[in-house]
């Protein structure tokens, strides 16, 4: 059909197309298009947008473009890069992966298979023997920082480069490995002395790093051996035997008992419950917390024990190991019948790995194992994740060194490059290294610590728990938020609140008049049914007709309004009996299921009765009907039973269930009742698909449409009465069509769908999934905040987007495009360009159609989508999440957030920029893998406003202001040179050098974390202040610049100042200078700060007290290095006029401009915050 469509002739970017599909992996085999179609890209391609009509509208142009590649690219990104392809290409070298192919498997028999398959082991190490030290050495050196502090610390090795004392260079140096603060102050020894103690500390820091990693990949390995070494019952030709988890091999059959997790991807063959199906729970697979039904092949089922599965010929036909959690195609085949037996497989007849056994004990013979299972597939290694702002400083300390070499190359040319200019090169570098901050990691780690300490002890956010301490800043720039539904919007807890018959309607204060029509009806039944003499004894329970059942048998009579009782009753009757619900009784289960179902008075207690679904919404009907006074109280693969509100049973047969599919957005039951004997097609599901099956009506779409503002999920329900020769010829039909082998899913849809016609509309349900606590104030925060929010759901279609209504996802006014259902490449080229036209809508898709998307227009769809104001994506697989998660890295170059609770989450939370896991009813999975926890979807509004601004806004100021401490004082060393004939001595020698980073200045610099621009309470009034957040403007090249510009101008101005004014005491030019720096600082830090806390004047004054003291005691440090060796400071000198004047006028010259431009730009140009908080 696509060849037919007209599309616009464009020209085909073959450069474009290589780019975008280079190295990926095709997610589908085979061409399902024609050869036009490769012709014709789709119309949003770059050069589709010369077309002159005026309702397409212009995307952004993909900007790619290569990037220009010589000598800065190779020192700077090229050995990264190379570094990475060469690992790369050895690990697929090391690690070929196999090919997956479908596979026959033999019950029992697993020296039968034709290939080998993995060991059936988990494995969450990140190293082994071999990997170990390199990957921890680059773990720690992978940093163009570290790597080159290492390099400088180093060069002190060599006599000739040495310059100061060695311990000047690695002290900081084993601190940043440590990212502990040590102070080293003993210089005394010897230099051989002192170079054997640094390379011992420097072997011991990285010694205990690896320690801690080591113990680490311990403790996973217990984990691990923990979950490999549990136990599971094999069945042999020998009878049962123990085996564990690790030697579980394809073909053995294993058996799982109640409450087991499942240890492989199985088949299942055999349970102990009679009606042939058992539940399972999936929470830590699929994210649901419904109970899944699985029916056992019905071959193996019938069979009389246990021990006759040996005695039998047959085995499993499987299809290739898949990531589709919810799809499997495959057969089972029994040989030694005749004929053969054949069962086609489905989804419902499998038991996937990291489930667990619900009801019942069940048998299955394994199929996948290992790396194979489908909860492998869909997981992804955890990387180790690295802050946007510390990338940011990272390429500023690349500019800073290449302006290291530059200001090094100048002074050696300034000295015309005699004698040995190499070495005086590598001395000049060594001795401007403090233009790069050793301290900078070390305070920035430390301040991550803080910020860590202090999002755990906000008492507004109670447990809170900050797993990953290295990325807090990232609270503070994520752009977009991809959210689980289930546990995370919502609490997965169905409410029942609306009932609409058309001429009336009945919510939650009217329920008891539904109640009372029910209970009257059925006491008038039974009334008259005493009355014929039919009643009497246990016989009365199963042959009891139903009210209004008269009224019913006569179809061919004239049609007679009905009254608002038999209209209630009808609609009631039909929600009770059209679900998959099973009704689970507790105490059933101790007498090794052999209890009879005739003893229904003890059975069929109300305590004992739990409901079991594999969706909320039919246990949320079934317990409204319970209330409304008619009783699901058995259920198996053949039958089910009502009780009524004057207790009687009413028995009715299954005759065939057309299950729920995102394809037909319905189900039905085809039940005759035994009373009566009439024979009832039940039909309910979504508007969309059963508007056009029942009978004119005016009122279904207006009612539907208010019940979808009021956030609640609808259904209609419908009947067809069908008398004993429609039947049969529709099941001889349906039978039929059951058995092709080609095109079985339409012809059994046509043959579904003859039935499907004039139905008569019995009522409009209305139930609404319960939202987590304040989830609408918190989405419109995230959403006022700039941040674009898309909703991930393992759920169905019309669940999510029902979610996305009531949880204001999208708001009132928005318009919803509903991607339809693609899967091959002219299809998802047609509803692309349907869904270009649309404007500010809001994108629901399934997560079959997004694969075929990605496939063929991966950058055209993330264009689109990246423009919607939310994107919901349903029946998504936890591998798609964390592909999503990807695509937006890769294409937006913005910052993710994921949030989650279930294990199907993990996978995604681990890709994001940030991962938030909040612990739930699913388990602690989420939350132990991410990198925050919380325990409410509420408390992430906080985390964000309040603590990620907090956190990036100190990270900035406080790493700017260490590289400003760098480069002033490497200002001051370039004066000092430039005034000796451009000599590489150092001004600063000794403990001054590591007290300036430490105790002189550490203090006041590291107080900036308790810095703040804006209260909690204004961040959160006004989010929209977050926006600018993501811009990165505390931290750019613009501020950089700015205090580069600072640091030269109040370096010059203290060097220039000390040398100027100190006449004839040249060998006081220290102590003027060094005192003068440090007051300086000091200032700079009261400048940057904007809330004053009492912990900032402590740090003021005791960093000022440690100065004055070492003055008086540490007066031998103050000398001018080799220039006047063993000259000291007199103490005299420091008491005088002249002292105290030339240190304050130089402080003053070198800090008053920068607080009057401080004043004047508060004046006449304030930033937006300070608007707010004046």
């Amino acid at each position: 059909m696509a060849d037919s469509i007209p599309l616009n002739p464009v020209r085909k970017n073959s450069k474009k197309t290589s780019y975008y599909n280079a190295g990926r992996a095709p997610r589908f085999q085979g061409d399902d298009e024609a050869s036009n179609l490769d012709e014709m890209p789709l119309m949003m391609s770059e050069e589709a947008f010369e077309s002159a009509e005026s309702d397409y509208h212009t995307l952004p142009r993909a900007r790619v473009g290569q990037r220009q590649r010589g000598l800065c690219w190779l020192l700077f990104c090229g050995w990264k890069v190379l570094c990475g392809c060469c690992c790369d290409c050895l690990l697929r070298t090391c690690r070929k992966r196999k090919e997956l192919k479908a596979r026959t498997v033999w019950l029992g028999c697993p020296e039968k298979s034709e290939e080998k398959h993995p060991r059936n082991i988990i494995k969450n190490q990140k190293y082994n023997v071999f990997t170990f030290v390199p990957g921890v050495l680059y773990q720690q050196f992978k940093f163009f920082l570290n790597l080159y502090f290492l390099v400088v610390a180093c060069s002190q090795f060599v006599p000739s480069l040495k310059i100061g004392f060695l311990y000047t260079y690695w002290a900081p140096l084993v601190i940043v490995h440590n990212s502990i603060k040590h102070e080293c102050v003993r210089g005394g020894t010897s230099s051989a002395s002192v170079q054997r103690l640094f390379v011992d500390l420097q072997g011991f820091v990285l010694t205990v790093t690896m320690m801690r990693e080591a113990v680490d990949e311990v403790r996973r390995y217990k984990r691990d051996k923990e979950m490999n070494s549990q136990l599971y019952t094999k069945l042999t030709m020998r009878g049962k035997v123990q085996v564990k988890s690790s030697e579980i091999q394809v073909g053995d059959l294993i058996i799982v008992e109640k409450n087991q997790r499942i240890p492989a991807d199985m088949i299942f063959l055999r349970t102990t419950e009679k009606t042939g199906a058992c539940f399972i729970r999936t929470d830590q697979l699929d994210g649901e917390t419904d109970w899944k039904l699985k029916v056992a092949v019905a071959c193996t089922q019938r069979l009389p024990a246990i021990v006759d599965l040996f005695s039998i010929s047959a085995y499993v036909h499987a299809q290739k190991p898949l990531l589709d959690i919810h799809s499997f195609e495959g057969n089972f085949t029994r040989e030694d019948s005749d004929p053969h037996v054949h069962e086609s497989l489905s989804i419902e007849n499998t038991l996937w790995a990291s489930t667990v056994v619900a009801s019942g004990t069940v048998i299955g013979v394994v199929i996948y194992t290992g790396k194979e299972t489908r909860s492998v597939l869909n997981t992804s290694n955890a990387k180790n994740k690295v802050g946007l702002l510390d990338l940011e400083l990272n390429r500023l300390t690349k500019a800073l060194f290449v302006a290291q070499v530059v200001l090094s190359v100048v002074m050696v040319a300034l000295q015309g490059f005699l004698g040995p200019w190499f070495r005086n090169l590598f001395r000049f570098v060594v001795l401007f290294s403090y233009i790069i901050p050793i301290s900078l990691r070390v305070n920035l780690d430390m301040g991550k610590s803080a910020y860590g300490w202090m999002i755990m002890k906000d008492e507004n956010i109670p447990g809170t728990v900050v797993r990953t301490s290295t990325i807090p800043e990232e609270l503070g720039r994520l752009v977009y938020l991809l959210t689980d539904k289930t546990g995370t919007l919502t609490q997965n807890e169905m409410v029942f609140r609306r009932l609409h018959l058309g001429t009336v309607s009945y919510g939650t204060d009217t329920m008891d008049e539904i109640q009372s029509h029910i209970a009257q009806a059925y006491a008038q039944a039974s009334a008259s049914q005493s009355n014929s003499g039919g009643g009497g004894g246990g016989s009365t329970t199963s042959s009891t007709a139903t009210p209004s059942q008269g009224k019913s048998q006569h179809s061919a009579g004239p049609k007679v309004r009905k009254s608002v009782s038999s209209r209630i009753n009808e609609a009631v009757k039909a929600i009770a009996l059209c679900h998959n619900v099973t009704p689970v009784y507790e105490s059933r289960a101790g007498i090794n299921g052999e209890t009879d179902a005739a003893e229904a008075d003890q059975d069929f207690s109300d305590d004992n009765r739990t409901y079991q679904a594999s969706s909320p919404d039919e246990v949320a009907l079934v317990r409204w009907t319970e209330r409304m006074g008619l009783t699901l109280v058995s259920r198996d693969l053949t039958s089910l039973q009502l009780k009524t509100p004057s207790g009687q049973i009413l028995t009715y047969f299954i005759l065939q269930i057309f299950p729920f599919t995102s394809e037909s957005k319905r189900m039905g039951i085809i039940v005759r009742e035994e009373a009566t004997g009439s024979i009832t097609l039940y039909m309910k599901g979504a508007d969309v698909a059963m508007a056009s099956i029942v009978q004119y009506n005016d009122w279904l779409e207006e009612e539907c449409g208010n019940m979808a503002r009021e956030g609640l999920r609808t259904l209609v329900v419908a009947k067809k009465s069908l008398s004993e020769e429609q039947y049969q010829d529709f099941e001889s039909r349906y039978n039929q069509a059951k058995l092709s082998i080609h095109d079985r899913t339409l012809k059994v849809a046509a043959v579904v769908e003859s039935l499907e016609r004039e139905m008569e509309l019995l009522c409009l349900t209305g139930v609404e999934d319960k939202l987590q606590a304040d989830v609408r104030p918190t989405l419109e925060l995230l959403r006022n905040a700039g941040i674009k929010i898309w909703m991930l759901t393992g759920d169905k279609l019309e669940t999510a987007t029902c979610i996305a209504k009531s949880s204001h996802l999208v708001s009132r006014n928005q318009d919803i495009h509903v991607f339809k259902p693609v899967s091959s490449r002219g299809e998802a080229h047609l509803e692309l360009n349907a869904f270009r036209r649309k404007h500010e809508c809001a994108l629901v898709i399934s997560g079959d159609s997004l694969e075929v998307c990605l496939r063929y227009y991966e950058h055209e769809f993330v264009e689109l989508a990246c423009q919607c104001p939310a994107v919901v994506c349903c029946r998504c697989s936890p591998t798609q999440k964390a592909q999503i998660v990807r695509l937006l890295q890769q294409h937006t170059s913005n910052r993710t957030c994921a949030i989650g609770d279930g294990g199907n989450d993990v996978s995604m939370i681990q890709a994001a920029d940030c991962g938030i896991g909040i612990e739930g009813k699913e388990g602690k999975q989420a939350s132990l893998a991410a990198d925050f926890s919380i325990t409410q979807f509420k408390h992430i509004g906080r985390l964000l406003m309040v603590h990620g601004r907090n956190s990036y806004k100190r990270s900035a100021a406080l790493g700017q202001f260490v590289m400003h401490r760098g480069m002033i004082i490497s200002t001051m060393q370039a004066v000092f040179s430039s005034m000796f004939y451009f000599a590489s001595v150092p001004l600063y020698q000794g403990f001054l050098m590591v007290g300036y980073a430490t105790v002189y200045t550490m203090f006041p610099v590291f107080s900036l974390v308790l810095d703040q621009d804006v209260k909690p309470e204004m961040a959160l009034l006004y989010p929209e202040l977050y926006k600018d957040l993501t811009k990165g403007r505390s931290l750019s090249f613009k501020t950089f610049l700015i205090w580069v510009l600072i640091s030269v101008y109040q370096g010059g101005i203290l060097m220039y100042g000390a040398l100027l004014l100190f006449e004839s005491e040249f060998v006081h030019v220290v102590a003027i200078s060094f005192t003068a720096l440090i007051l300086t600082e000091l200032l700079m830090v009261a400048l940057t700060v904007r809330t004053w806390h009492w912990l900032m004047v402590v740090a003021e004054f005791f960093s000022l007290a440690c100065y004055l003291a070492s003055l008086a005691f540490l007066n031998e440090y103050f000398g001018i290095g080799r220039v006047s060796l063993g000259a000291f400071l007199d103490l005299g000198f420091i008491t005088t006029k002249a002292f105290l004047w030339k240190v304050s006028a130089i402080t003053m010259v070198s800090c008053l401009p920068l607080y009057i431009i401080k004043y004047l730009k508060r004046k006449f140009s304030p930033p937006s915050y300070s608007k707010l908080s004046s």
